[in-house]
């Protein structure tokens, strides 16, 4: 089989890659480079695989030419270098044409479009930001031109976007420019009365404004055209229109004039009168126009506003519901943060030199426990520190009482409350808590059925010495004490 014609990207491999002198026997005797898949013909002389074309694989042709395997493997572990400047790459030719030929970032490559020579790590750069004839689609239209075309594009591109230089505004597109410089309020356009005299020019929206506050200088102006078209040379006879601050002045005509112009006279008055008449009753049905649309407006803007604001006091109490049900269900969630259904509670008091200070100052005299049951369906209780004392326990003790609670299920409970109640103050070394316990008195009201949030509390004003919190005292550590209640069970 015949070997291909010479196809230049598939030449020997290129002599200034070799990082070592070249030796003849490397050498392709057709390209006279390193020899790339080497062949060696009857005569000796060893070709690139895509060597003469006379050369063939076939052992019966004329000119048989068979793989120099031998030479090949020597060529593969020939040390190599990069050729083009600015790279770095060393191996050998195996890994050359294995990993390098054509990968080479400092490579030279022509560019597809405009065949200017570029490194081929800047040919995607080349391609999108420099290329001369690189192929663009319009950000507004989307439609595909040369970039060489991309100025004469934006001047007839409809998508566009426009400023108006009277109203300032921005990315109109150019197919809706037209309309928008026809209702855009401030262009600017002649006065309609520009015929007879006006030289006023007014931004699109403020024509009415205009007509309104200029209707005597208007009439003034026709009446003065009027004037001027009167003076015909055809009756000589007639009076004579003169000039006096703007305002038209007639002089009687001389003695001799004839009736008939006399008469002439007359009836051109009786038109110009005719047409200021026309004008004057086009004002006034202008302006009752106005006067109706502003009423009938006005009445749907009271309308507007009285539907708003009753919407506005609608969400105001939606909102207030909304907090009342926020804060009940914050205090519910507190309240089962720390809440027990045993009868037994403990109350962790942090802060307590801070807090102590409140009550001295009387800031905060009581701090109330969050509360807790004697069962899920039991006797809602709490505890009622005052941290300064109270009553007899004012200024020396820690006052220490016991509230009964109004709950969901007291219709269900045995009335008066008559359980033992047992109020401890925790030594934090577990050796000896102050404690003090105490049966209800059934006749008082601080354990009847409550009728109220909570009844009066009751308990003991001289609990636990101020004294004995001060110091290195084992019941106040990191600022902080436990006070521990127990409610007795029994017969429950």
């Amino acid at each position: 089989m015949a070997l291909p014609s010479l196809d230049s990207s598939l030449q020997g491999i290129p002599k200034n890659v070799l990082a070592v002198s070249m030796e003849t026997k490397y050498q392709c005797q057709q390209c006279h480079q390193v020899l790339r898949k080497p062949v060696q013909a009857q005569c000796g002389h060893r070709f690139c695989t895509t060597g003469p074309p006379h050369l063939s694989h076939s052992p019966g042709s004329a000119n048989p030419a068979f793989p120099d395997n031998a030479a090949g493997r020597e060529i593969a572990s020939l040390p190599a270098k990069c050729f083009n400047g600015g790279c770095s790459w060393t191996g050998c030719i195996k890994e050359y044409e294995a990993q390098h030929e054509g990968k080479c970032e400092y490579e030279h490559v022509p560019c597809e479009a405009c065949q200017v020579l570029i490194l081929r790590s800047e040919k995607e750069r080349h391609n999108e930001r420099e290329c001369e004839e690189r192929t663009l689609n319009c950000k507004y239209c989307k439609v595909s031109f040369n970039f060489k075309q991309i100025k004469a594009h934006d001047e007839i591109c409809q998508k566009f976007p426009m400023q108006c230089k009277d109203c300032g505004k921005k990315k109109i597109p150019r197919e809706k420019f037209l309309d928008h410089s026809r209702s855009c309020a401030k262009s600017k356009t002649a006065c309609p009365f520009s015929e007879v005299g006006c030289k006023a020019v007014i931004d699109n929206g403020k024509h009415s404004d205009h007509e309104q506050t200029n209707v005597m200088e208007h009439m003034r102006l026709i009446l003065a055209t009027s004037m001027v078209r009167l003076q015909r040379p055809e009756a000589p006879g007639l009076g004579e229109w003169q000039e006096d601050s703007g305002i038209g002045l007639y002089r009687a005509p001389e003695e001799g004039a004839t009736a008939s112009a006399a008469t002439v006279g007359g009836g051109t008055a009786v038109t110009v009168l005719e047409n200021i008449v026309c004008v004057l009753n086009r004002e006034v049905e202008r302006s009752s126009l106005t006067l109706e649309a502003f009423s009938r407006q006005h009445r749907l803007d009271q309308d507007k506003i009285e539907n708003l604001s009753n919407k506005v006091r609608q969400l105001e109490r939606t909102l207030t519901m909304r907090d009342l049900q926020l804060a009940e269900t914050d205090q519910t969630l507190r309240e089962l943060q720390f809440c027990t259904f045993d009868g037994v509670f403990v109350w962790k008091i942090a802060d307590f030199s801070r807090r102590r200070q409140d009550a001295v100052a009387g800031r905060t005299p009581a701090m109330f426990s969050p509360a807790f049951y004697s069962s899920k369906y039991g006797y809602k209780m709490c505890l009622r520190l005052y941290l300064n004392g109270d009553g007899t326990g004012r200024g020396t003790h820690l006052s220490l009482f016991f509230v009964v609670m109004r709950g969901k299920c007291d219709a269900l409970l045995k009335w008066p409350f008559s359980q033992k109640v047992t109020l401890m103050l925790l030594d934090q070394n577990n050796r000896e808590h102050i404690i003090d316990a105490f049966r209800p008195d059934v006749s008082s009201t601080s354990f009847q059925r409550p009728i109220s949030e909570m009844n009066i509390a009751s308990g003991c004003p001289l609990f636990c010495p101020l004294a004995k919190l001060t110091g290195k005292s084992s019941y106040l550590r990191d600022d902080t004490i436990f006070i521990k209640a127990i409610v007795d069970l029994t017969g429950l």
